[in-house]
């Protein structure tokens, strides 16, 4: 895939990916069944990649505006860094992130798909938003990644950070 020497130089310069739940990790589809259980369909691919982000030192967070228990598991399942469940205000959550890992606002990158997500789209590194995101969110973020909401948006975008920080190649020498 080829970005723009702004968006590589954005993506170098990446130690936290933080990111929404639904629209992102998912197609922003709920099912519930008739005892009320619900359910939600993940892209493992997104999931794969948070080991390499974590070998390369790159924090991983999620900040979602609704509190379900399949999130909170699937959260525990991946090892993800930090996550906040029914979150109104994801600026002050993201703040508080911010200072706890010591990082600035170009150290990190944000993927959000719907106006809510704005006030921290505004602000970081490097902002994303998957290629179904609102069209008043692609309005504003650096980077409409290729990927819908579901489809592998957290992995095309950690790639890129990856790429862009010639981490690659470790990853494949340890591999094979």
């Amino acid at each position: 895939m080829s970005y723009s020497e702004k968006t590589i130089e954005q993506a170098r310069k990446i130690k936290a990916i933080v990111f929404d739940v639904d629209g992102v990790l998912t197609d922003g589809g709920i099912v519930y069944d008739n005892a009320g259980m619900e359910f939600k369909r993940f892209n493992v691919k997104d999931g794969q990649i948070i080991k390499y982000l974590k070998r390369a030192e790159v924090y991983t967070a999620v900040i979602t505006g609704r509190d379900s228990l399949v999130v909170r598991n699937r959260c525990e399942e991946l090892k993800i860094d930090k996550h906040y469940h029914g979150i109104k205000n994801k600026l002050e959550t993201y703040q508080k992130l911010k200072e706890k890992w010591q990082l600035t606002d170009e150290q990190i990158a944000y993927v959000g798909d719907d106006i809510n997500d704005l006030p921290v789209l505004v602000r970081c590194g490097l902002s994303c938003t998957p290629s179904d995101g609102h069209y008043k969110v692609k309005e504003h973020v650096d980077l409409v990644l290729k990927s819908k909401g579901g489809e592998g948006v957290l992995r095309e975008l950690a790639d890129l950070v990856l790429e862009a920080q010639n981490r690659y190649e470790d990853i494949i020498k340890e591999l094979i």
